[in-house]
Formats: C-alpha cells, structure tokens, sequence
C-alpha cells in the first residue's frame, strides 16, 4: 500500500484572537473552537499527520494569508465543547459521544507578506477555490495542491 499524498488546507482565524504571530512563538497549538459541521468534517475525514495549511487571518483590515502551518495530531474532542466557562461550551455534547473535534496545528513559517484575499479573489488562476467563492466562510476549508502552488509562487 502506498503512503497517502499530502492534503492542502486553509485555516482561518481572527489575529486578534490567534495569529500566525501567537502560533510562531508556540510552535504548535489545538485548533479549537470550531464550530460548523462541515469544518468539522473536514478535520475528522481528511486531515492527516503533516498535510499542509495556510493560515488564513480573517475578520481584520487586510483579511489574506499570512503564514504555513502542518497538521500535527489527528482529530481528537475539542475539550471546549465540555467546559461550561468556555465561549464554545456545547451543552449537546458529550464525553462519550462528543460532537466537535480539532486537531493541533504547528508552525512552519510566517510569509514575507501578507497574500490578501483581494489579490486571490483577482487572480483567474484561483477561480474555483472554496476561499475566493461568494459566501464562502468555512474556517477550515480544502486547497487543491495546483491552488497551493500557485499561491506560494505569490509570496
């Protein structure tokens, strides 16, 4: 059996909440908080141990990708969903049946600038990535690996 092709990935988050700066001088943090099914999914059925991700900072004055980071856990329950001080409490879930996983997230490199979201929603060669589509805003979302390249030639 061959070994899996790495996966490609987009990861938002608010700067002011987690930044690319906040997961530099961590290394590697849980991806917590996520909170839509289909993100969710994403996290339990295609994300693998050392697939790559853009960090995406979103909600800000010039929303883009600002750095890369690789997926180093497997889905596992976001411990979130049980705390009942957390933001992201679910009191729908349970230990035995939780509803919202997440997996860690590690550092790789901070990009020299940031890649807007205006330059990738110009750029003809992203037409068809989930990002530049109207109304997307999943926060975890797939990237084909022809889109992954061209978006690093970018930096």
């Amino acid at each position: 059996m061959s070994p899996r092709e790495h996966h490609y990935w987009l990861m938002k988050s608010e700067p002011d909440a987690f930044s690319i700066d906040d997961l530099k001088r961590k290394k590697q943090e849980a991806w917590d908080g996520v909170r839509n099914y289909q993100a969710r999914n994403y996290m339990r059925d295609g994300m693998r141990v050392g697939d790559k991700v853009f960090f995406y900072h979103s909600n800000c004055a010039e929303p883009g990708i600002v750095g890369i980071a690789t997926v180093a856990t497997d889905a596992y329950p976001d411990p979130s969903q049980f705390d009942p001080k957390s933001k992201y409490f679910d009191p729908g879930s349970s230990r035995d049946n939780p509803r919202w996983l997440l997996v860690d997230v590690k550092f790789v490199k901070k990009l020299k600038r940031t890649i807007t979201l205006k330059e990738l929603q110009a750029d003809a060669a992203l037409d068809g990535m989930v990002l530049v589509r109207k109304g997307s805003r999943l926060s975890v979302q797939p990237v084909e690996a022809g889109h992954w390249e061209h978006i690093l030639a970018l930096e």
